[in-house]
């Protein structure tokens, strides 16, 4: 994986399959909610945007001005911010979500420079902590809009980081963009994912009692459960030809393939097509199902269905119409589309669709979350395909990545001694976290959408 430096460009090897960091290093400290401790001294030439706040002058300037508005925001939020001195701002009471404040200078630097790029970069650092960042995060996503000033939103396009060019996913970036978070490494993701190696969200049963408290036991079948909805809404059985764009690991291609279905997956990751492979071999389908390393855009033939989970995220903003285009061409007549997507409200995807953020410089380069309305313009302007059908289960993704959280926590040492480092198993908490915090706060949604080409009923 090469991570990435102030200005989005690679920077440094953080780790691979055979060596890394901390392979003989694994942290050895833990704050009191389990999170691994940030180091003392963190390696500049690993983590060039975590290592060191901004400094001089003009960092000096920023800061203190971000950190005036972030004082003034959280005074009026639900949460306890307490800092060094006892001095204790926000509006929550005694069980509130508490960020405890380490460095604050360093804290207001980094978001005083990077907006909230900084306040992951910050968390990463060791600047300030949260005994359940998962609520602490919930507080700002649901405030959003409101954090910084209407005046001062206007103007962020002037001084945050723009979206760098090779990280845009036109064909000859979309294979580097993926390898930078799916071929970390198989052995991280088996470490908190379930024995399904699915990495999206499950469908809980009804009967499988509150979301907040669903047990990992359930996480599997709720897995397949989401799965074969998915191949239901398809309509996929005996003789369909499949494809699938995304394979993952391979879940889905598995279960098509049990049900009498020739299946060609599509995914942009070796690490993940070799173990989807293996799997579908150990499984006896090798003959029923093609995984190959291809982009989506590249594929020919005539498919019954389409099956995509999660993977329109990936896309990016400029090629959804060449994604739906893609399927369009591709599927017979006849035929049905089914896929899973995260989405976001239309007006917030409108106002952020040129941002750069936290997750695309550390976790999913090139990625943007649609909206609902979004796709159906998108296939209504650009295709035959129409939206039939949808269904949102934000709240299982929220259920989804808790059990993700508690297992990836669990498994620190594991992590570690893959040559995972502190500073790393920090990001991906806050990843795991952020991501959790914009489904509770209902600030983000995912939706099983089914699409065909019926003429609109009159």
């Amino acid at each position: 994986m090469t991570m990435t430096d102030d200005n989005g460009t690679a920077s440094a090897s953080v780790h691979n399959k055979t060596h890394g960091p901390a392979a003989t290093h694994p942290p050895a400290a833990w704050t009191a909610g389990g999170v691994p401790a940030a180091p003392a001294t963190i390696d500049p030439a690993l983590w060039p945007g975590v290592a060191q706040p901004p400094s001089g002058l003009k960092a000096d300037v920023a800061g203190k001005a971000a950190g005036l508005m972030f004082r003034g925001a959280v005074k009026r939020l639900p949460l306890r911010v307490e800092y060094p001195d006892g001095s204790v701002l926000g509006m929550g009471g005694p069980d509130a979500p508490v960020m405890t404040m380490l460095r604050p200078a360093a804290f207001e630097a980094r978001i005083g420079d990077n907006g909230l790029i900084g306040l992951g970069e910050s968390f990463m650092a060791g600047d300030w902590e949260a005994s359940d960042l998962a609520a602490v995060l919930e507080v700002f996503a649901a405030s959003v809009d409101t954090l910084i000033p209407m005046p001062l939103q206007k103007l962020r396009s002037l001084y945050l980081p723009r979206t760098p060019r090779q990280e845009r996913n036109a064909e000859q970036n979309t294979r580097s963009n993926i390898s930078r978070h799916y071929d970390l490494s198989n052995e991280l993701f088996s470490n908190f994912l379930d024995s399904t190696m699915s990495y999206s969200s499950a469908l809980f049963p009804g009967g499988a009692g509150p979301l907040s408290s669903v047990a990992w036991d359930s996480l599997a079948e709720a897995q397949q459960a989401k799965i074969d909805r998915l191949l239901d809404k398809a309509g996929v059985g005996e003789g369909i030809r499949l494809l699938e764009i995304g394979t993952g690991w391979g879940e889905l291609a598995l279960r098509a393939a049990a049900r009498g279905a020739t299946v060609h997956s599509v995914t942009l990751s070796s690490e993940q097509q070799a173990l989807a492979q293996e799997r579908i071999a150990e499984a006896g389908f090798a003959d029923r199902v093609t995984v190959a390393l291809q982009d989506y855009r590249a594929v020919e033939g005539e498919y019954d269905a389409v099956v995509s989970v999660e993977m329109i995220e990936a896309v990016g903003y400029e090629y959804w119409p060449i994604y739906f285009q893609t399927i369009d061409r591709v599927l017979a007549p006849g035929g049905k589309v089914a896929i899973q997507a995260i989405t976001m409200p239309h007006g917030r995807m409108l106002a952020t669709r040129n941002a750069y953020t936290w997750v695309h410089k550390y976790i999913f380069p090139g990625g943007f979350l649609p909206s609902v309305r979004a796709i159906e313009g998108v296939t209504q302007q650009h295709t035959t395909l129409r939206v039939r059908e949808r269904m949102g289960m934000g709240d299982h993704y929220a259920a989804t990545l808790r059990l993700w959280e508690e297992r990836f926590l669990a498994r620190s040492r594991e992590v570690g001694d893959l040559g995972f480092d502190a500073v790393f198993q920090r990001m991906w908490l806050f990843y795991l976290c952020y991501s959790r915090a914009g489904f509770q706060s209902g600030y983000l949604d995912v939706q099983q959408i089914v699409l065909d080409r019926r003429e609109a009923q009159l």
